[in-house]
């Protein structure tokens, strides 16, 4: 008898015209580490009397379908996850290569059709309604560079065969950690230890009474971009700034030898005033726990930019 593993695991993305109804076709194939999407549906037990010490049988409660799937930074297949945040790009240049620009503050957000398969079992799972909540990533100096996307979705549908086709297949061109900078006002920014990047749309769920149990949409409401920025202590710049309760533009930028890049511009970013402790004879260090807001002059919160061989998304 076959035994699952996760080696073996398939992941298909498509995104739908219609909220909760799964396209046809026009499925991508998605590399990722890991995922906890799925459905569940507990039990309630029962509250009644007059039948002895011996409950009677649980009720079935409301279904909910969400999770979290790791994928990698790369140049292409990342750009699905990019629309899933913000919505679709503006596109620019007549060839390869092309600039897909992301911007924040979008009222709308595309839905998604994400199958996940153990063709062993056989168990091809569709989630339907899929909606991005939060993506976040961190940069540091070393290790794989991978992005967590939070999603909620509508339901679950299983079967034994896909219901994806043959998906397509974009070419992986992955980013490291190695390929990161950040700079401050145009500036590189030095001393940084670590980053930590979190976008979140704070999905409202519409939790309607229906016969499926299931939701009737998640809807964005006040996004949110906060993150943590770990530096070693070596001037006052950072600090002055959080004492003064200013903003500042930072940008968090991947760029590979041949040419591909992933920018993420935050336009107005507000630092805490920081403790400052010296815990040893090792060097100091300060940790930022920022957040950002709306730039009135850009008119948005941020922008991601990624420039790659994908004509649309």
């Amino acid at each position: 008898m076959a035994r699952a593993q996760g080696a073996r695991a398939l992941m298909a993305l498509a995104f739908e015209t219609t909220y909760g109804t799964p396209p046809a076709s026009g499925f991508t194939r998605m590399p990722f580490a890991s995922t906890s999407l799925g459905a569940e549906q507990p039990l309630l037990n029962s509250e009644l009397l007059g039948y002895g010490r011996d409950p009677l049988a649980p009720i079935k409660d409301a279904v909910t379908a969400d999770g979290d799937v790791v994928v990698p930074l790369d140049a292409e297949v990342f750009g699905f996850w990019l629309k899933a945040a913000f919505g679709a790009p503006t596109t620019t240049g007549a060839e390869a290569p092309y600039s897909h620009e992301f911007q924040s503050g979008s009222w709308t957000l595309p839905s998604m059709s994400i199958e996940t398969g153990m063709p062993e079992i056989p168990r091809y799972a569709m989630y339907s309604g899929c909606v991005l909540d939060q993506i976040t990533w961190q940069m540091q100096r070393s290790g794989l560079l991978t992005a967590t996307a939070r999603l909620v979705a509508q339901g679950e549908t299983v079967g034994t065969t896909t219901s994806a086709g043959t998906p397509a297949a974009l070419e992986l061109k992955r980013f490291g950690h190695f390929n990161g900078a950040i700079t401050r006002n145009g500036t590189a920014l030095g001393n940084v230890v670590s980053a930590e990047i979190t976008y979140a749309n704070n999905l409202d769920r519409i939790e309607t009474i229906r016969s499926d149990g299931r939701i009737d949409g998640a809807d964005p409401s006040i996004a949110a971009l906060t993150g943590r920025i770990e530096v070693r202590f070596a001037d006052q710049t950072l600090v002055t700034q959080a004492i003064n309760g200013e903003a500042c533009e930072m940008e968090f930028a991947y760029v590979l030898p041949s040419g591909e890049s992933f920018t993420f511009t935050v336009h107005a970013v507000y630092l805490p005033r920081p403790r400052i402790e010296i815990s040893g004879p090792q060097g100091v260090q300060a940790t930022f726990d920022w957040q950002a807001a709306r730039d009135s002059v850009v008119g948005r919160m941020c922008t991601a930019t990624l420039v790659n061989d994908v004509e649309t998304y």
